[in-house]
């Protein structure tokens, strides 16, 4: 694992990220990652059950991946942004098909953040640093 600094720890510490992905690897990834820098990780491979953990976990930050079984990323972002409470966690959308268009409709749709995988560590804790205000 990347050696990571003691203030990027300092400023995850009691942050919550839920990690809505489908992707069985890409779940151990992110899991690792942001356990390591010193988040509480909830991970979610259905896109039917986020809006459910979003009420229980109340996570600071969610990072979406775009295409998942039964509801899009997209479509969840959206539902997301039309309750007021869940309009303030910042989204970090994760997704394969990168591209201007498709950047500029997830940004539209309410994502914050945006990274087009692979995903390194560099990238996926500066991004979530950057939303939480780090």
């Amino acid at each position: 694992m990347a050696q990571n600094s003691d203030s990027a720890v300092a400023a995850a510490m009691g942050k919550k990220v839920l990690v809505v992905e489908d992707d069985v690897l890409n779940h151990l990834f992110y899991r690792a990652v942001l356990t390591e820098f010193g988040y509480e990780v909830v991970v979610i491979d259905d896109g039917a059950h986020v809006l459910a953990e979003v009420e229980r976990f109340a996570p600071d930050v969610i990072t979406m991946d775009i295409h998942l079984p039964n509801i899009s990323g997209l479509e969840l972002i959206k539902r997301l942004q039309r309750d007021a409470r869940k309009r303030a966690i910042p989204i970090l959308a994760i997704t394969a098909f990168a591209g201007r268009d498709e950047e500029a409709r997830i940004r539209r749709a309410g994502a914050r953040g945006y990274i087009a995988k692979p995903v390194t560590v560099a990238r996926l804790t500066s991004e979530i640093q950057a939303l939480l205000g780090a």
